[in-house]
């Protein structure tokens, strides 16, 4: 396996340029490029919206390290620095926010506090300086450590009448493969493994440095679901060789055992994995991709990735939808499919995003600041817990993609506000007095957003009645597991709930159709993990994370066929699923292996029904 990812990491992105709309000789920065980014972190989900990923300063109150960069000017003088940030709590209040950072150059510091003011992304004025050469260190100083971001520094001769015009990153390079899988959650790198020990030269292009999406150590989520099931019991024996053997939602890092994830990648002559490379752009040619274009989260660097075969792994459809593929959002209608479970009308409800965390006993008294911005606890309303696992949930009457910043700020919100009132305010106060916040996940552990439609769209009554599929591939185990707010919850906030409850409609075993796995539009798209062609109500149980791993193996293994015969996904279904059902039955893992995977395998069937 080769490992990309961090060419160029180390060196700012910056663009020296006359700014068209000021005049004068001006310098912008990318903040994620910062040489040495101290302890802000790269946010990169928001991209969509956000116009590019940002540094966030993610100390959960405890101000973080500078984050640095060697800046090169034009020439000595005068200059005028600012900087992209965003006041994130104003949705809920009015007035100071908690994410203040300053600007230091060369040490000195600039005038103005950052990102505490305003209600949208936007440019502040961080302050003016003289530089004595042509070059400067630029210093991002976090005042509070709630969470203070920085998309971009910009600096220029005279003070701004508009907004800089910021360059578009042009494609460094291009790759060609035989299959190009996007996301690198455990559905990606079981589709990208399948098919490199299958014999295809694939590329496995995912958005953050750590593989394993919201099975890795920065979200916390314990695989679920049961492997070792007819008719296919070898498939998941992938899941063996990289799947951690502790259960547990929020814990401590090292459970969710992220080097056995990067053992299983790298030993794969056939793979080239892009790490921290995100997906923005899709070029079609008639109802086939051409290529996906990505490019790296800290340096910019833009790659095109060419081949003829492609598969979507990154939970939001994100390729499929470039691409003009037919998507669904939100929950079906009964005129829809008929779903005895279903509401009488569609809506936009789905499954909400999790901002796990956890706090730790300090051993000592520790404090925590006072934190008030929109959210107010009562004795009565407060959650006396120590951590925070899959029922803290927001979103799910916001839309995941473009309100997605905002469903994940308001659960750093509720984190932030529910803690400080623990800490500083609850009576009975004192049980908390030596817990220390540890660990608050900044990435949202998502559930559902949009999902790609296949030939089939697999329904609850499908499922529940035990219909039976001849092109029948991954066996599901999951009950039908869906998420709403906690009345209990609503009780104290209305239309602001952050605790959820599971409503489960046990099952039967059941088997996923091939059909639903690729794209039935986008003619060379297949997609695996939890936007493949099902409702609303089915999502419920295939979201589970040891079953869109097998659904990975399962179209790593297809994509193999259709390379071999130069035909489509469709085509696998129509003349080759013999082929496919051969494979099945061997599998692509590692044979001889215990099956170290006997928790949270799911909920009992009916009775006389197993």
């Amino acid at each position: 396996m080769r490992n990309t990812g961090l060419v160029g990491a180390a060196l700012a992105v910056l663009s020296l340029a006359s700014c068209s709309r000021c005049g004068q000789d001006a310098v912008l920065i990318e903040a994620e490029s910062f040489s040495n980014p101290g302890g802000w972190v790269i946010d990169q989900q928001f991209t969509q919206t956000v116009g590019s990923p940002y540094l966030l300063a993610h100390g959960m109150g405890k101000p973080v390290a500078d984050a640095v960069a060697d800046v090169a000017l034009p020439a000595p003088g005068r200059w005028h620095l600012y900087v992209r940030t965003y006041n994130w709590t104003a949705p809920w209040h009015t007035g100071k926010g908690p994410g203040e950072f300053q600007v230091a150059v060369d040490g000195n510091t600039l005038k103005n506090v950052c990102g505490s003011s305003g209600s949208s992304w936007e440019w502040q004025y961080a302050g003016s300086f003289r530089a004595n050469a042509d070059s400067v260190r630029i210093s991002l100083h976090d005042i509070s450590g709630f969470d203070g971001r920085c998309d971009a520094v910009y600096i220029s001769r005279s003070r701004l009448s508009e907004d800089p015009v910021r360059p578009v990153p042009a494609v460094s390079q291009e790759r060609e493969y035989d299959f190009v899988v996007v996301g690198g959650g455990v559905a990606g790198m079981c589709a990208a493994v399948s098919a490199a020990r299958l014999g295809l030269r694939t590329a496995l292009v995912h958005d953050r440095p750590v593989l394993g999406g919201n099975n890795s150590s920065e979200v916390r989520v314990h695989l679920g679901g049961e492997i070792e099931l007819e008719p296919y019991p070898n498939l998941g024996n992938t899941i063996k060789e990289w799947g951690h053997t502790e259960r547990g939602n929020a814990g401590p890092a090292e459970r969710y055992q992220d080097f056995k994830k990067e053992a299983f990648v790298s030993g794969e002559k056939n793979l080239t994995v892009w790490r921290s490379f995100r997906c923005d752009s899709v070029e079609t040619a008639g109802d086939r991709i051409a290529a996906v274009v990505a490019r790296n989260i800290c340096s910019g660097e833009t790659v095109r990735f060419k081949a003829p075969l492609f598969a979507d792994c990154t939970g939001d459809a994100s390729v499929g939808v470039l691409a003009g593929a037919d998507f669904a959002y939100g929950r079906e209608g009964k005129d829809d499919y008929d779903e005895p479970s279903a509401p009488e009308k569609a809506d936009r409800q789905v499954l909400g995003a999790s901002v796990q965390w956890r706090s730790t006993d300090a051993g000592a008294p520790c404090g925590f600041p006072d934190f008030s911005f929109g959210l107010e606890f009562t004795d009565e309303s407060v959650c006396r817990v120590r951590e925070g696992e899959w029922t803290w949930e927001t979103g799910m009457l916001s839309d995941m993609i473009t309100e997605a910043e905002k469903v994940r700020d308001y659960a750093l919100l509720v984190v932030y506000s529910n803690w400080s009132y623990l800490k500083n305010h609850a009576s009975g106060a004192e049980v908390f007095e030596t817990r220390d916040l540890e660990w608050v996940s900044f990435i949202a552990g998502k559930r559902e957003s949009r999902r790609l439609l296949g030939d089939i769209v697999l329904r609850e009554q499908d499922i529940v009645g035990g219909r039976k599929f001849p092109d029948g591939t991954v066996t599901g185990s999951w009950s039908i597991d869906l998420h709403y707010p906690d009345p209990a919850n609503t009780k104290f906030f209305p239309g602001k709930e952050f605790i959820s409850v599971c409503v489960q409609e046990p099952v039967d075993y059941y088997q996923i159709p091939y059909r639903c796995l690729y794209s039935r539009n986008v003619s060379n798209l297949f997609m695996a993990g939890r936007n493949i062609s099902v409702t609303h109500i089915v999502l419920g149980t295939t979201r589970v994370m040891r079953t869109t791993a097998m659904e990975g193996e399962v179209v790593g293994m297809a994509a193999a066929i259709a390379s071999r015969h130069g035909e489509s996904p469709r085509d696998v279904y129509e003349r080759r699923f013999p082929e496919l059902a051969a494979l099945m039955k061997e599998g692509t893992g590692r044979k001889g292996l215990p099956n170290n995977q006997r928790f949270n395998g799911g909920h009992e069937a009916p009775a006389g029904k197993r």
